[in-house]
C-alpha cells in the first residue's frame, strides 16, 4: 500500500487538551474493563487462541472488520482521495474485493481445517517441522512489519493530540501504547481482543457516519454537487474525477498500480490476524456469516471514505491538507475540524477530539490483533509443534503465547521508537506483498492440489517472502526519491514501489517446481480426508 499509516493530526489548541485526554481515558478504561471480564472467561488453549469459538456470524463480522479497517482505511483513503480523486478511491474498491476472494476460497474451508492458525491447514497433510517453522516465520514476519507501521502511527497520533513535545516523550507514548496492547493480549486473549474489535468498529462506523452527514448537509445530499465542489477546490478541474491523476503518468506508474491491486486483492486472504479470525466461530457456516456481515459493513465504510475525501477536497482543500501532511493523513481530522465550525472553535475541537480519539480506537484494536497473531503462531506452530514436537500441555502451550507477547510487544516498541521519522509505506507494502506471495499461494495450493507436497509448501513460503523483500529493499520505497527510507542514498534498480507483480508470481511458481522436484510424493489419503474436512466440516475442531 503505497500510502502509510503514519499519522499527523493538527494539535487542539490547550484551552481542549482536556476533552481529548479525557475521550481517550474514556475509551482505554472501557477497553480495560472488557479485557479484564474477558481474561476471567479465558481458561484454557481454546479460549485463549480462538475465544472459545462462540461469536456469532454478526459478532465475528464486526471483528473482522475492526481487525481490517486500520488507520490507513479511515486515514489514508481518506487523503488518497482528497488529492488523487478518482485514483484515491481504487484504494477502496480493492480493499472491498479483496473479501470476495477471502469468502469464495478461504473461510469455510479454512474454519473446517484448522484449528488455531493458518500453519495447522498447511501441516495437515505436509511433514510437521518443516512446514510450521516456514508458517511461523511468515506469520510473524508479516506481523511484525504491519504491527510496526501501525506503532509508529499510534505513536505521532497520542504525542501530537496530548500536545506531547520532543524525542523522549514521545518515545516514552510509544511505549505506553505497546504496554497497552500487550496488555489486551496476554490478559484477555482472544476473547478481550475480539471485544475490543468490535467497539472499535461501531466506533469507528459511527464517527465515519457522522461527519459524512455533516458533509453531505452542506451539500444539501447532493452527491453531484459535492464532486462538482471537490473538482472545482482540488485545482485540477475535471481531471480530479476522472482517472489517471496518479497512476496514469507513465508506464511504470500503471504497473505499479497493478502491484499494488494484486497485493491487496490477494494479500487479505493470506494476513495472519485476519485468517485466525475464521476460528473464533461455532461452524464454517457462521465463518462464512461473519463474512458477509463483514462485507457488508466494510463497503459501507468505504462508501464513506468517499464521501470523506471528497469533502475535505471542497472543504479543506488539497493545499491546506498538503501543507499539514505531504501524504494527505490528515485529510479526516481536519475535515472534523472544520464541520465543527473551524480551527479555534470549540466545536471543531470536539469534532476533532472525538474524530482522533476513533482514529486511536482503530490503531490499537488491529495492533492487539495482530500481536495475538503472530504470538499464537510462535508458542502453536514454534514452540509446540516445532521445538517440543507436540509434547506440551495447553497450559505451557497459552505460557509460551504470553510470554511470545510481551517480546513481540517489546520488539515493535523498540523498532517503533527509532522508526518514527521512517516512510512506513514500505512496511505496509511488505506485509500484504509478503502475504500475498507466501501465505496464500501455500494455501491455496494445499487446500486444492492434490500433488503438493511438503517441499512445494515450504519452496512457495520462502520464495515469496524473500523475493518480496528483497524487492521492497531495492525499490524506490527504500532508496532514490524524496520520499524514500533514505532519500540520500540511490540503490535501487526495481521500478516499482510495490512487488506484487513480481514476488506474488514467484511464490505460486515456487510452489510447483518445488513439488515437481520433491523426492517425497504427497499422500492421496490425506489430501482426502483433507478434502472431505475442508468441504463438509466432519472431523472439525
Amino acid at each position: 500500500m503505497t500510502h502509510p499509516n503514519t499519522i499527523a493530526v493538527v494539535g487542539t489548541a490547550a484551552g481542549h487538551r482536556t476533552l481529548t485526554v479525557s475521550l481517550f481515558a474514556l475509551f482505554v478504561l472501557a477497553t480495560l474493563g472488557i479485557t479484564l471480564w474477558a481474561g476471567r472467561q479465558t481458561r484454557t488453549a481454546t479460549d485463549f487462541y480462538a475465544g472459545g469459538r462462540g461469536f456469532s456470524g454478526l459478532q465475528n463480522g464486526l471483528a473482522i472488520s475492526g481487525d481490517y479497517m486500520s488507520a490507513a482505511s479511515f486515514l489514508g483513503i481518506a487523503g488518497a482521495i482528497a488529492l488523487a480523486g478518482y485514483d484515491g478511491f481504487l484504494y477502496s474498491i480493492g480493499f472491498l474485493v479483496a473479501w470476495l476472494v477471502a469468502l469464495l476460497l478461504i473461510a469455510e474451508p479454512l474454519r473446517n481445517s484448522g484449528r488455531f492458525t493458518m500453519a495447522d491447514v498447511l501441516a495437515f497433510r505436509m511433514r510437521q517441522r518443516p512446514v510450521r517453522t516456514a508458517a511461523g516465520i511468515s506469520t510473524i514476519v508479516v506481523s511484525v512489519f504491519y504491527l510496526l507501521a501501525q506503532m509508529v502511527g499510534a505513536g505521532s497520533l497520542v504525542a501530537l493530540l496530548l500536545g506531547v513535545h520532543g524525542e523522549a516523550a514521545q518515545r516514552w507514548t510509544v511505549v505506553a501504547v505497546g504496554a497497552l496492547m500487550v496488555l489486551y493480549v496476554t490478559v484477555g486473549g482472544m476473547k478481550g481482543t475480539t471485544w475490543v474489535q468490535i467497539v472499535k468498529a461501531v466506533l469507528l462506523v459511527l464517527g465515519a457516519g457522522l461527519m459524512t452527514v455533516l458533509v453531505l448537509a452542506r451539500y444539501d445530499f447532493n452527491l453531484s454537487t459535492l464532486l462538482g465542489a471537490a473538482a472545482q477546490a482540488s485545482g485540477k478541474g475535471s481531471a480530479f474525477l476522472a482517472p489517471g491523476l496518479k497512476y496514469g503518468a507513465s508506464g511504470t506508474s500503471r504497473l505499479d498500480f497493478v502491484s499494488l491491486a494484486l497485493a491487496l486483492v490477494l494479500g487479505t486472504a493470506g494476513l495472519p490476524h485476519v485468517l485466525v479470525r475464521f476460528y473464533t466461530v461455532p461452524t464454517a457456516r457462521t465463518a462464512r456469516t461473519s463474512v458477509l456481515w463483514a462485507i457488508g459493513i466494510i463497503g459501507v465504510f468505504y462508501l464513506m471514505t468517499l464521501v470523506l475525501g471528497f469533502g475535505a477536497a471542497a472543504l479543506v482543500g488539497p493545499k491546506t491538507i498538503k501543507a499539514s501532511n505531504a501524504a494527505g493523513n490528515t485529510a479526516a481530522p481536519l475535515l472534523a475540524q472544520q464541520l465543527g465550525g473551524g480551527a479555534g472553535s470549540t466545536g471543531g475541537a470536539m469534532l476533532l477530539a472525538v474524530i482522533s480519539a476513533v482514529a486511536f480506537a482503530t490503531i490499537l484494536a488491529v495492533v492487539a490483533g495482530l500481536t495475538l497473531a503472530s504470538s499464537a503462531s510462535f508458542a502453536h506452530d514454534l514452540y509446540a509443534g516445532v521445538i517440543r514436537r507436540g509434547r506440551v500441555s495447553e497450559g505451557q502451550e497459552v505460557r509460551s503465547a504470553k510470554l511470545a507477547a510481551v517480546v513481540i510487544g517489546a520488539v515493535a516498541i523498540a523498532l517503533s521508537i527509532y522508526a518514527d521519522k521512517l516512510n512506513t509505506a514500505a512496511l505496509v507494502a511488505l506485509a500484504f506483498a509478503v502475504a500475498a506471495s507466501a501465505n496464500l499461494p501455500t494455501l491455496l495450493y494445499s487446500l486444492f492440489w492434490r500433488r503438493f507436497t511438503t517441499g512445494g509448501a515450504v519452496c512457495s513460503i520462502y520464495a515469496g517472502l524473500v523475493s518480496a523483500v528483497l524487492l521492497v529493499v531495492f525499490s524506490p520505497v527504500v532508496s532514490g526519491s524524496p520520499a524514500a527510507l533514505f532519500p540520500h542514498l540511490d540503490f535501487h534498480w526495481f521500478p516499482l514501489e510495490n512487488p506484487g507483480l513480481v514476488s506474488i508470481p514467484v511464490g505460486f511458481l515456487a510452489g510447483w517446481l518445488g513439488t515437481l522436484l520433491s523426492r517425497r510424493p504427497a499422500d492421496p489419503a490425506k489430501y482426502a480426508e483433507l478434502e472431505v474436512r475442508s468441504l463438509t466440516g466432519i472431523g472439525a475442531h
